[in-house]
């Protein structure tokens, strides 16, 4: 596991008088912009975004640019306003392409966590610390494998890294976790409590849940819910996955 720290962008310091809570988290997986209809378009995903109406938003399936792909996290981020981080899990010159995070809030720090496996398609988790107003969030944003062996390896990893006594911890984001009993969930569950776990894939009509959310402490979470707009049916083959969190 290669675990890279880089420089968080610049941004304005958030005052620590104002109260954050509740705060709404999201996780989307975006298709690299491509909808169910076939037709690439980050304007139709920049409009579920304003849809949706959260504060910090875990993307998956990011196009980050590259002499042959566009930078749609860039497209994203002129649409929002907000703040963009993001964790290429394939960085070549010709195409760049994985996690990003979208926040209203400044990040302090952010890393890039690898937790690639053998011979399968790069994998990764972008780890971020996120000061919601004086109040910290690391929040790690990720996507994992589509083999059993390879999602247990990657729990793994990512349990020993990014657990912090020092701030709550929310990982989110697509992780392809297709049994609901898997060993990969049960550890998860194990860690973090059991949590709602709404179905979010396919879009057009969703029948397994591999889009996630946990925070600990497990209290902070209040509620879980789908965003399955017409417009969410889509723009991906995923909906959106989002979470109300208190203080």
């Amino acid at each position: 596991m290669i675990e890279h720290v880089a420089d968080a962008p610049p941004v304005q310091q958030s005052s620590p008088d104002v109260d954050p809570w509740p705060l709404t988290i999201a996780t989307y997986n975006i298709h690299g912009a491509v909808g169910t209809d076939g037709r690439f378009s980050p304007e139709r995903v920049a409009d579920v975004l304003h849809e949706i109406k959260a504060d910090i938003i875990a993307l998956q399936e990011v196009p980050l640019g590259g002499s042959k792909t566009p930078n749609v996290l860039a497209m994203l981020q002129e649409a929002t306003g907000f703040i963009a981080a993001e964790g290429p899990a394939c960085d070549r010159p010709e195409r760049r392409y994985g996690n990003g995070v979208l926040t209203r809030y400044p990040i302090l720090t952010m890393r890039t966590i690898d937790l690639s496996f053998g011979s399968r398609e790069p994998r990764g988790a972008l780890d971020a610390d996120v000061d919601c107003h004086g109040h910290l969030l690391r929040v790690v944003a990720t996507h994992l494998g589509l083999r059993p062996a390879e999602r247990r390896a990657q729990i793994r990893r990512l349990l020993q890294v990014f657990d912090t006594e020092e701030m709550p911890v929310i990982l989110l984001g697509d992780i392809n976790e297709w049994f609901v009993w898997g060993r990969s969930l049960r550890w998860l569950v194990s860690h973090f409590q059991a949590v709602p776990a709404p179905r979010t894939f396919p879009s057009r009509r969703p029948v397994f849940a591999l889009d996630r959310i946990w925070i600990r402490p497990r209290h902070r979470l209040v509620h879980v819910e789908v965003h399955s707009t017409r417009l969410a049916r889509i723009a991906s083959d995923h909906l959106p996955l989002i979470a109300h969190i208190d203080g």
